[in-house]
């Protein structure tokens, strides 16, 4: 299991479609090449607290089960981390998502 930090009107928006395509807070799939993830509740937490401490709209954690994925996922360590990240590179199947919790900072 890894995952993913979501707005709640982004995950909505991706219901028809039956995939999500947000990479990252404000960056498509298309403007970054793949989806973060993150590997365990803490480094989610860790991400949260970095990136999303501002955000007023509800914040959902994806869980997602990469088995069910049939794109690549790659740890990587971003430049200036010396953490690995999953990295979703393609799409995520609506299906591939196994729960979907509220998430606070």
């Amino acid at each position: 299991m890894i995952f993913h930090l979501a707005l709640a009107s982004d995950w909505a928006h991706a219901q028809p479609d039956g995939e999500y395509r947000i990479s990252t807070r404000g960056r498509t799939l298309e403007q970054e090449g793949f989806i973060h993830a993150s590997r365990d509740l803490p480094q989610a937490r860790a991400v949260a607290a970095r990136f999303y401490a501002d955000v007023t709209e509800p914040l959902l954690l994806l869980h997602i089960d990469e088995t069910r994925l049939q794109v690549p996922v790659v740890l990587e360590t971003p430049p200036g981390s010396a953490e690995e990240f999953p990295h979703i590179y393609g799409p995520l199947p609506i299906p591939a998502v196994a729960a979907v919790t509220p998430f606070t900072i």
